[in-house]
């Protein structure tokens, strides 16, 4: 049945080619995609999406690369795994969203999306993760409004400084118990990752 539908539909164009390749796993079924819709009206971000994945896939089958990696639709995604769950075909949709952030970084179009300064606030969050093993609130927001809209910090302290009173955030990050064991996992999944990422490049050669 699979292999029907696969042959089916037309031959997929090499950036489709590509994405499929960069996508973790090996079995994507990005191929696979009917246009049903069921991915965008399941995902709770589909509102501020400048386009619905299920609309992203078309734009990869068609081979349309830069307006794909400048959409800011995989930087909405909040990785719910609700799409996944829904989709029939069972297209792994978190994962190519994940996979198209990746590209976009590498070809610096993220730059040129309506959420570019997403990736900052990505680096800002997993610096602390690793440092500390947990996100630090009062740190990734401050980081990331003086750099990107400080006229916002301003408007936001005096909510901060009421979550601060009543216990509700810290002021100062605290690491967690065995975070040697975290930053050892993390150490090998990115380990894992640039190996999956040289094997993907190795292929499309």
């Amino acid at each position: 049945m699979v292999a029907q539908r696969s042959a089916a539909g037309p031959a997929p164009g090499a950036f489709m080619d590509e994405v499929i390749a960069a996508t973790p796993g090996g079995a994507s079924h990005l191929e696979l995609c009917v246009q049903c819709g069921t991915c965008g009206g399941s995902c709770p971000s589909g509102p501020d999406m400048e386009h619905t994945p299920r609309h992203l896939f078309a734009m990869i089958r068609a081979g349309m690369k830069e307006e794909v990696l400048r959409s800011n639709t995989p930087w909405y995604c909040v990785s719910c795994y609700y799409c996944m769950v829904r989709c029939p075909q069972e297209i792994h949709i978190t994962d190519i969203m994940y996979t198209l952030k990746r590209m976009a970084i590498k070809e610096g179009l993220y730059r040129e999306s309506s959420a570019a300064d997403a990736p900052d606030f990505s680096e800002t969050f997993i610096d602390f993760v690793n440092n500390y093993g947990r996100s630090f609130e009062l740190g990734l927001a401050t980081r990331y409004h003086l750099r990107h809209h400080p006229l916002t910090a301003v408007r936001k302290a005096g909510m901060g400084l009421g979550m601060v009173r009543k216990g509700r955030m810290d002021l100062t990050p605290k690491r967690i118990n065995g975070i040697e064991q975290l930053q050892a996992i993390l150490a090998k999944a990115r380990e894992l990752g640039a190996e999956d990422g040289a094997i993907s490049q190795g292929g499309r050669q």
